[in-house]
Formats: C-alpha cells, sequence, structure tokens
C-alpha cells in the first residue's frame, strides 16, 4: 500500500507546477487503474491538486455499462471528481488493440477539452514496460520501443511505470476493495498477453527472477541516451534543412554524410515526418541513408506516403497528395 501511495506523491512531487491543476484518472475498473484512482484520491489532494475520473467504455463485453457503473461508483466514494463516462465505438485500426486504443485516446482528448484538466493519469505499470520492451525487441522496432513509455509524455502521466502490478493488487486488498478482471488481459489471440502469461514466466524460469524489474530498467536507462541523440539530432536537421512549401522539406547531403548512423537515422526520421508522413520504418531509412552514403543515381522512392530522393547536393521529401 506504501509504495503504491508513495510512487504517485513522487510523481506529483516532480511536476513543475502541481497545485491546482485538475488531474483525470483513465479508469477501467480494472485494478491497475483502481489503484491509480484510490492512490490518487489519497494523496492528491495533500498537495493542493484534483483529480477525478474518465471511464472509457468500449462497449467489447456484454457488461461493459454495468463495469463503467462500477468503476464510476468506486471513484465518486473515493471523493474524485468530476467522474464522468464515455461510450466508444471501436473501428478496425490495426487489429483490435490498436483500434481500442484510439478509441480510447480520442476520448481522453475530449475529456482534457471538456473539463479543461491538465492532464491524464494512466495506469501503466512495471510489467506493462517490460512487456512493451520485449514486444519491441522482438519487432525490431528500433529506439521508439526500446525506450518503452516515458513517465509524463505531453499531457499523459504514468505515476506507477516503476511499480509492479502486483503490489497494486495487494494495496487494494490492504484497502479492502475488489477489482474487475479485463477478459482481454488473459485472452491468448493478444500478442501482449502472450508476453505476459507465456514468455515472460519462461525467461524466468530459465533466467532467474527480475526479468520484467531489469527489461523496465533497461528501457529507462535508453530512454536516457535516446533522449540526448533525439535532441543532437533536432539541432542537425534545423541547422541542415529546408521548407520549399508546405508538405516538401529537403536537407543537405553534406550536413548529414559523416554522421553517425544513429543521428543519420534520427534525422531522416524528421525529414519523412516533417512533411507530413508517419513515422517510416527501418528498412525505408536503409533506403534513403543509401541516397546519402552509397548515392549510385538511384531512383526516387516511396517512403511512408511521401516520395523521397536526391536532387544534386539534397535530399528531398514531398508528401504524396
Amino acid at each position: 500500500m506504501a509504495d503504491t501511495r508513495r510512487a504517485i506523491r513522487e510523481w506529483a512531487q516532480s511536476l513543475d507546477h502541481p497545485s491546482g491543476g485538475l488531474y483525470l484518472v483513465a479508469l477501467s475498473g480494472g485494478g491497475d487503474s483502481l489503484a491509480l484512482a484510490w492512490a490518487g484520491a489519497t494523496e492528491l489532494p495533500k498537495l493542493g491538486m484534483r483529480v477525478g475520473a474518465v471511464i472509457v467504455d468500449h462497449q467489447l463485453q456484454a457488461d461493459s455499462a454495468e463495469v463503467a457503473s462500477l468503476a464510476a461508483s468506486s471513484a465518486l466514494r473515493w471523493g474524485l471528481s468530476p467522474v464522468f463516462t464515455k461510450v466508444v465505438q471501436v473501428g478496425t485500426g490495426e487489429g483490435p488493440e490498436d483500434a481500442a486504443r484510439q478509441a480510447r485516446y480520442a476520448a481522453f482528448g475530449e475529456a482534457l477539452k471538456e473539463t479543461g484538466a491538465t492532464g491524464i493519469l494512466l495506469a501503466h505499470t512495471e510489467d506493462d514496460q517490460a512487456e512493451t520492451v520485449l514486444l519491441g525487441l522482438a519487432r525490431g522496432s528500433g529506439p521508439g520501443s526500446l525506450k518503452g513509455m516515458a513517465k509524463t509524455d505531453g499531457v499523459y502521466h504514468r505515476p506507477l511505470l516503476g511499480v509492479q502490478r502486483d503490489v497494486l493488487r495487494v494495496a487494494l486488498t490492504d484497502a479492502g476493495e475488489s477489482w474487475w478482471e479485463d477478459p482481454h488481459n488473459s485472452d491468448p489471440r493478444f500478442a501482449r498477453v502472450r508476453v505476459r502469461t507465456e514468455i515472460l514466466p519462461l525467461i524466468e524460469a530459465a533466467l532467474g527472477p527480475g526479468v520484467s524489474q531489469a527489461l523496465a530498467r533497461s528501457a529507462e536507462l535508453f530512454r536516457n541516451d535516446s533522449a540526448v541523440l533525439d535532441d543532437l539530432a533536432q539541432q542537425l536537421f534545423v541547422s541542415a534543412s529546408s521548407e520549399h512549401a508546405p508538405g516538401h522539406w529537403s536537407i543537405d547531403v553534406a550536413g548529414l554524410a559523416d554522421q553517425p548512423e544513429a543521428l543519420r537515422s534520427r534525422v531522416i526520421r524528421l525529414l519523412i515526418m516533417s512533411v507530413g508522413a508517419p513515422s517510416p520504418s527501418y528498412q525505408h531509412i536503409r533506403e534513403v541513408s543509401a541516397l546519402i552514403t552509397a548515392w549510385r543515381g538511384q531512383a526516387e522512392i516511396s517512403v511512408a506516403g511521401a516520395r523521397v530522393g536526391r536532387e544534386g547536393t539534397a535530399i528531398h521529401a514531398r508528401i504524396v497528395q
């Protein structure tokens, strides 16, 4: 119980201006988010902060309305205000998990506008961080996944990122509270569930306990290093790039040819995203990099919804209309 309350208190104290702000707990009724709401209700008012809750009903289970109602009742009983439910329609997306996430975050955005809240509190745990890193490793997703989730990412905050899931359950049990178990969290159709219930236990059986903590710690270390590289890449991009028209940017080859791959790949990503395209894949970055380091007159290439080619001493990127 103490660990959970300490985590949210330390997060609040790390903010530049904690007093007076309204923060909404993203509440599902599951153990993680209920523990976050309970700890927030206990600790944040002591620091002059207001805490409410937004419950997103994805309508993916027959009893979803009842689960949302029970979650709201718990939040109100603990003194959270405002407490309200957003009913969403889950589309298709890149898969059921991605579609639900898109619908959920759209609801969070609406909640922020409607309430004027400063931020959303998400109940991701150390276990979630470990699963994210392991999935990123398996998919070869690069820095974006290996550095895991940030404790603070714009208006989204994860106060419990250093707390294990079991610790939250113990805190709720000690407080005499019960929680809902989302059936999706045990459905092996989802890759994250297989990582949680099969892969991580198998690794720990082979290597010993503490694998989840080690993965989460590695993510934090990588995030610190990655932040420095990202900042250097941003500086390089600003100094070497030019905007010719909306959706059309270029960057000088001379500014990139002698740079380490870690910086060059980041600058290429910034170039492509600057024209309005999504983040490019590893293979796309390699192809663009070859226009700089192995130039042989290659043709223009299609990259993540943009056209990228070398024109003289510059790499040009144009969004495809």
